[in-house]
């Protein structure tokens, strides 16, 4: 059997990148702006719809934080969280000297509970503390029951900061993810649907947010002969070097949600049948996800015993790299001390959650080998 090592999700170019990064050598446009990024810009812009506006950033992690300040999020504040996500969902309300107030997943979409969001910003007003944002993720490009989260926010007036880092592609009811709150945040990480290495983005329908967002990612230098800062700003633009390769990803973008979707079948289809394993799945016709990764649950009461873990050592000693479920945040040792609404959903899908090779760059047969090692694992344990 090929050995060869498989990765979770690596980088996909699609054989333009380098044209658009000769030109920006070609003519000296390395800095943190230029065509490039315009252009890169336009094509988000374009490609989301809705009538959003852009601003390229060097990480969706630098997005989030320039969101919670255009959001007016200062130290003391809370922010709504969702608690079952990386923890780039919540360092920059740390940034700000914020308390996350973390709520719990529902399992339809595994993403932010509508009912435990209500309860929390009740509890938290009636404590004198509203919150001054609200963070949902669409987890592993799975949309969030978007509809509620946004009626709830509306009722009591909180704006949404649309954590669509893993879900660009996805969509809620024909809708782009990302184009729903008061601003939402890209991410172009090297293991994002696609990449320009690390780069992210800031989204909004709000034009002055973006033009607020470019000012702030540029060190606030304010208009005058010389450098004047009237406000604290941040070295968060997307270079133009940088943004030359997500061009280039732009032209195949469609083809790597198609792609990452084929690869959510395969695992369907050829594990179909083995008891104790369910996958992530869009509850209606609503939810369109990317599938960036394919994620199952694994229950051992019914796998025979097998579980998660054993999963995962068995693929990892196969050279396939797996990764469980995020550890939701208020498990974190980091912030252990901050409200957290829930019933414990998160954490079951983190102790019984597995996510497989989901590249679109992988091949049939290493999608074969992945499905191969599950099933001697599971047919191994029960003929003991």
């Amino acid at each position: 059997m090929n050995n060869n090592r498989i990765w979770l999700s690596l980088a996909h170019m699609g054989g333009h990148e380098q044209d658009f990064i000769k030109e920006a050598f070609d003519t000296n446009w390395v800095a943190p702006m230029g065509p490039n990024l315009d252009a890169f810009e336009k094509d988000l812009e374009q490609f989301l719809g809705n009538g959003v506006f852009v601003a390229g950033l060097s990480a969706g992690t630098a997005a989030l934080h320039l969101g919670l300040i255009l959001s007016g999020v200062k130290a003391g504040d809370e922010v709504i969280c969702q608690s079952f996500t990386f923890s780039a969902s919540a360092n920059p309300i740390a940034y700000q000297g914020a308390t996350p107030v973390f709520i719990d997943s529902e399992r339809d979409t595994w993403n932010m509970s509508p009912e435990y969001l209500e309860q929390a910003i009740k509890d938290r007003i009636a404590k004198g503390k509203k919150p001054k944002a609200i963070i949902p993720v669409h987890l592993y490009g799975m949309p969030a029951k978007m509809d509620e989260i946004s009626a709830i926010a509306e009722h009591y007036e909180i704006p949404v900061l649309e954590d669509s880092a893993e879900a660009l592609g996805s969509m809620y009811k024909g809708i782009h993810c990302g184009t729903f709150g008061e601003m939402a945040v890209l991410s172009f990480n090297g293991n994002k649907i696609i990449t320009t290495s690390g780069g992210g983005a800031l989204v909004s329908k709000n034009e002055e947010h973006i033009k607020k967002a470019r000012f702030l990612s540029t060190q606030a230098r304010d208009v005058a002969p010389h450098y004047q800062h009237s406000q604290i700003g941040y070295n968060y633009r997307m270079s133009n070097i940088v943004a030359g390769i997500g061009r280039g990803q732009m032209l195949v973008l469609p083809e790597r949600v198609e792609q990452r979707r084929k690869n959510n079948q395969f695992y369907r289809n050829h594990l179909a049948g083995i008891e104790g394993i369910t996958f992530q799945t869009e509850p209606s016709s609503d939810f369109y996800s990317n599938y960036w990764l394919t994620s199952v649950i694994i229950d051992p009461e019914k796998t025979g015993g097998v579980t998660r873990e054993d999963l995962r050592l068995a693929l990892e000693k196969a050279n396939i790299e797996s990764r469980p479920l995020w550890k939701p945040m208020h498990l974190q040792p980091v912030f252990e001390h901050c409200p957290f609404y829930g019933d414990g959903t998160g954490e079951s899908l983190f102790n019984d959650g597995l996510c497989l090779p989901s590249g679109s760059i992988l091949t049939e047969g290493d999608l074969a080998r992945v499905v191969e090692i599950i099933r001697e694992e599971i047919d191994n344990k029960a003929s003991m």
